[in-house]
C-alpha cells in the first residue's frame, strides 16, 4: 500500500478520541464527507518505539457502516502495553489507491490499557542482640515483568521517599505474573527499604505500584 500526503483540501480524520474500560478500547472520531471506509492501523509500541516494521500488514479495513452499528471503532488490548492507532482516509487515483498521511496528525493516537496492578510488601525480622535485620520482599503482580520495571530504595533512620531518598538497587531476576517471594537480605537495624518504579517515564503509564501490609 502506497501513501501520500495530505494537501489543502485533502478529506482529513479529526477529532480521534477514546475511551477504555478495563481491557476494552473505543475509538471515535469525525468522518469527513464523502467518506465511506478507512483503514485502521494498530501497532504495538514501547519505549516510543514501533515494534511492527511493516505497518501494512496490521491494516484493518472498516466501513463507516461498521461504526455506526458499533458506536466507533472497539478492540482488546493487553495490559501494560502501548499502542498507537492511526486511521487513514484511502484515496483513489489513476496511479493506484494510496492512504493518506495526515501531517497534523489529527488522525493518531498512543494509548494503554488500564494500568496493570502491583502489589508488594516489605517484612521485617530482628533479634535483640543482633546488629543486622533481615529482610523479606514480596510482590503480587497482574503481568510479568521485566527486572528492569522495578528498583528497591535503601534509606538509614526512615523510610525513602522517592528513588533518589537513598541507595537505588536494580532486581536481577524478572517477575512472574502472580506471587513472588524474593530471597531475604540482610540490612542495618535502622535501615528502611520501599519499593519504586524503575523508570516512571518509561512505565508509569502501564503499572500501578502498590503497598500492602
Amino acid at each position: 500500500m502506497q501513501y501520500i500526503v495530505a494537501e489543502e483540501g485533502s478529506p482529513l480524520i479529526t477529532g480521534l478520541a477514546k475511551m477504555i474500560e478495563e481491557d476494552r478500547c473505543t475509538l471515535r472520531w469525525i468522518w469527513p464527507a464523502g467518506v465511506e471506509a478507512v483503514y485502521i492501523s494498530q501497532r504495538l509500541m514501547d519505549d516510543g518505539i514501533v515494534w511492527e516494521e511493516e505497518e501494512t500488514g496490521s491494516l484493518r479495513l472498516y466501513t463507516k457502516s461498521e461504526y455506526k452499528a458499533n458506536n466507533g471503532y472497539i478492540c482488546r488490548l493487553d495490559r501494560a502495553r502501548m499502542y498507537r492507532f492511526t486511521i487513514y482516509i484511502l484515496i483513489e487515483r489513476d496511479e493506484g489507491a494510496a492512504l493518506l498521511e495526515q501531517q497534523d496528525r489529527e488522525n493518531r493516537i498512543e494509548l494503554s490499557a488500564n494500568r496493570a496492578k502491583i502489589y508488594y510488601s516489605v517484612s521485617e525480622k530482628t533479634g535483640l542482640f543482633r546488629k543486622n535485620k533481615s529482610i523479606q520482599i514480596q510482590v503480587r503482580t497482574e503481568v510479568a515483568l521485566d527486572s528492569d520495571v522495578l528498583c528497591y530504595v535503601k534509606k538509614q533512620g526512615g523510610f525513602p521517599a522517592n528513588r533518589e531518598d537513598g541507595l537505588m538497587y536494580p532486581f536481577v531476576a524478572a517477575f512472574s505474573a502472580g506471587r513472588n517471594v524474593l530471597p531475604s537480605i540482610e540490612v542495618d537495624k535502622g535501615d528502611r527499604i520501599r519499593l519504586f518504579l524503575a523508570d516512571v517515564r518509561r512505565h508509569g503509564q502501564l503499572y500501578e505500584l502498590i503497598a500492602t501490609t
